[in-house]
């Protein structure tokens, strides 16, 4: 089921590489939205050759876009779109940036596609299929103990707020912890290189593609309390087996 559709979210995966290779570390033009995040020209380009693309091989499908909005609620098919996901990365010349492809059928992301051409690095999933990365399945790691354990976020200003001393804790009792903000900390939970990513705040364009990955990789992605994710909140992803513990403990 939805082979069709993965095949044309790779190819849109693919123009995506095109438009922001030939951008990236050249002249990249940066503007602040009024939400003072930044936008570069190759985040709208992006964005606008999926929505025509999109329109042309599925013409009922709706879209949710970062840089042109759009509606994901509800019932029937919506392609949730990160045309560049790291844009700060992207405009400092930093490789670890990626375009975020998700289908949405009736509330569920039943697809996810991650392509981050500067790590030469492709991730996809659909639902009951598996994850893979490059075209090979990948798979989260078995560790168990806190103490033997990688635990990634995304920065540390959050870390600092009161609610989140449970957050900072457990970190300093990990094995190792480390700062892999974006898109790439949650894909090394799903290829097994890490054991979680916690994140304080994402966008559904920021997580929809995710999602599916790391759940057929066999994680589990919730708030950082284990209630279900929703725009704007927290974001916990694990390979599973400590994911009930690291709830209990970020609450504490």
């Amino acid at each position: 089921m939805y082979e069709h559709e993965l095949s044309f979210a790779l190819g849109l995966a693919d123009r995506a590489a095109e438009i922001g290779t030939s951008v990236f570390r050249g002249d990249v033009q940066v503007t602040i939205k009024a939400d003072l995040s930044p936008v570069t020209q190759a985040d709208t380009e992006i964005e606008a050759m999926v929505r025509q693309q999109i329109a042309a091989a599925f013409p009922d499908d709706r879209v949710l876009g970062e840089e042109e909005g759009g509606d994901a609620s509800g019932d029937g098919r919506v392609w949730i779109v990160d045309p560049i996901d790291a844009t700060k990365n992207f405009a400092r010349g930093i490789g670890i940036w990626a375009t975020l492809i998700a289908l949405q059928v009736d509330g569920e992301q039943v697809l996810g596609v991650v392509n981050a051409p500067m790590l030469r690095e492709r991730y996809e999933a659909v639902r009951g299929e598996g994850a893979r990365r490059n075209g090979e399945p990948i798979h989260v790691s078995d560790v168990a103990d806190l103490s033997d354990s990688q635990l990634l976020f995304s920065g540390v200003g959050w870390l600092m707020k009161p609610d989140r001393a449970g957050v900072l804790n457990t970190l300093r009792q990990a094995k190792r912890t480390r700062g892999f903000g974006d898109f790439w900390g949650h894909m090394l939970v799903a290829q097994g290189s890490a054991e979680a990513m916690a994140e304080d705040e994402l966008s559904l364009w920021d997580y929809a593609a995710l999602v599916p990955i790391v759940e057929e990789a066999g994680g589990r992605v919730t708030q950082l309390d284990g209630g279900p994710l929703k725009p704007g909140g927290s974001v916990l992803t694990s390979n599973g087996v400590m994911h009930d513990e690291l709830v209990r403990r970020f609450s504490g």
